[in-house]
């Protein structure tokens, strides 16, 4: 399957046409394919511009994609006949767990709360019936992590979902995968919550209009120091600097 690439403020980013060739991209009669899967949206593109182990570790990602509606606007700027659409994370990583569940791939969690990781086993369990070989929430001490990394080894996971939200997950993923790199690792931030009620996800018309983002502002304004840095990205949108 040949699949084209972008590439924003020197990332290089798949342009799949839509989530379904995603996910039959990464899965395969064998199984699913092994590597690391980063959403890519501008906040963090800029900070990755700032912080070098992010961009190092972005760089080195195998599977990186447009989560974000503004990096497929910079996409469909730059390249103006680009064939490709927004993957939401929280959208794929429900996709991918549907496909492990009939494939039956052994999937480990990691992250959250221990009563919403608690609830998205039994609900993935319940939903498509998903191999969960083991789990772990996110409030371990950091000098459990080698211990972790030993137990999703011994698991024989091959699909690893992390939520810790970025750029840690994406840190931890990369530690990970030093002692086991026989699987796919994906960071899903809050995804958890989402998929158990516990945070409401914008509406779909906002969604469908790229608002998400102005939606979790509104309902978390803390956020407004990490809106603060996409500034610069527009200018480099306007002044052709993508």
């Amino acid at each position: 399957m040949n699949i084209e690439q972008y590439s924003i403020r020197g990332i290089d980013i798949w342009g799949f046409r839509d989530m379904a060739q995603f996910v039959d991209h990464l899965f395969s009669d064998d199984g699913i394919k092994t590597g690391t899967l980063v959403a890519i949206n501008a906040e963090k593109v800029m900070t990755a511009e700032q912080d070098k182990a992010l961009r190092d570790l972005i760089d080195a990602a195998e599977y990186k994609y447009a989560d974000g509606i503004s990096i497929v606007r910079s996409i469909r700027r730059k390249y103006p006949n680009a064939d490709m659409k927004r993957i939401a994370g929280a959208d794929l990583w429900e996709a991918l767990m549907q496909r492990a569940g009939e494939k039956n791939i052994p999937v480990f969690l990691v992250g959250g709360k221990p009563e919403v990781l608690a609830e998205t086993e039994q609900k993935l369990k319940n939903q498509w019936n998903v191999n969960i070989v083991g789990s772990q929430d996110g409030y371990f001490k950091t000098e459990d992590r080698d211990a972790l990394f030993e137990r999703i080894r011994a698991s024989g996971a091959k699909f690893v979902t992390v939520a810790m939200g970025s750029p840690k997950q994406e840190l931890w993923m990369r530690d990970c995968r030093k002692v086991y790199p026989d699987a796919l690792y994906m960071g899903v931030g809050g995804t958890y919550d989402v998929f158990t009620g516990h945070v409401k996800r914008a509406p779909k018309v906002w969604q469908d209009m790229g608002l998400e983002w102005l939606y979790r502002l509104l309902a978390q304004p803390t956020r407004w120091r990490r809106q603060f840095k996409l500034l610069k990205f527009v200018i480099y949108y306007y002044t052709n600097r993508l």
